[in-house]
């Protein structure tokens, strides 16, 4: 199997599907095809009679538009709630067979694979089933995206704990991702106090509303390691 890659967030709003999305394009700009997965979305909305998820839309375009948008989320729910509940709100379940089996057409054609998760680490996407579940089922890569705002130090850290308590190993990076225009005063300080707790782990930062991947230091180098080591 190729490289996997699970994107997870430390928080809600952080701009996980951004930072997605910007590493889909800096792997297509390599003259690589990447897939780009997202197994399950709530907060969709309906678009001639079909459920739509802007998120998936929005990794679909940054890759090339590979396969079709159906690949990319199959499983999608309109209300605004954890995917189990949302799927609960239509009298239905998130299928976690279904969670795994979407990601074979992915594996079949594509060596990189983005996998986009709900949330963090111990978010649901099923009952009984931890986005940490899906990344330790696959023996995935796990890239944290954190805001880059007052309160990330402790949201990231927790995040970091919870990669080696339950899969056993650290993050490959972490993206620390400027969420407002304006900034705040913690980002000058943000990077290098996570730094101190996590060693040499490498840690990336992304401008709002930045272009290019490429435009942080350190993402050039971090992109070449990822694709050249492949998932278990």
């Amino acid at each position: 199997m190729g490289s996997l890659t699970f994107i997870a967030g430390t928080d809600t709003d952080v701009g996980k599907t951004f930072v997605s999305s910007l590493l889909a394009a800096a792997i297509l700009q390599r003259g690589l095809p990447v897939g780009v997965y997202k197994p399950v979305a709530s907060g969709c909305w309906l678009e001639q009679d079909e459920l739509v998820s802007g998120d998936a839309v929005a990794l679909w375009q940054a890759a090339g538009k590979p396969l079709d948008l159906e690949h990319v989320c199959p499983q999608r729910f309109a209300a605004a709630l954890s995917p189990p509940r949302a799927a609960e709100a239509e009298g239905k379940l998130v299928d976690v067979d279904r969670i795994l089996a979407g990601l074979s057409p992915w594996t079949e054609d594509f060596d990189h694979v983005l996998i986009e998760g709900a949330g963090g680490l111990l978010s649901p996407l099923a009952d009984d089933f931890l986005n940490a579940d899906l990344a330790g089922e696959l023996e995935a890569d796990v890239l944290l995206v954190a805001a880059n705002r007052l309160g990330v130090v402790n949201h990231t850290l927790l995040s970091v704990e919870v990669c080696r308590s339950r899969l056993g190993r650290d993050p490959i990076a972490i993206v620390l991702n400027q969420v407002g225009r304006e900034g705040c005063e913690s980002m000058k300080t943000n990077r290098g106090e996570i730094q101190r707790y996590v060693g040499q782990l490498p840690i990336i930062e992304v401008g709002f509303e930045q272009q290019s991947l490429l435009e942080s230091a350190g993402a050039e180098e971090f992109i070449g390691r990822t694709l050249r080591t492949p998932s278990a």
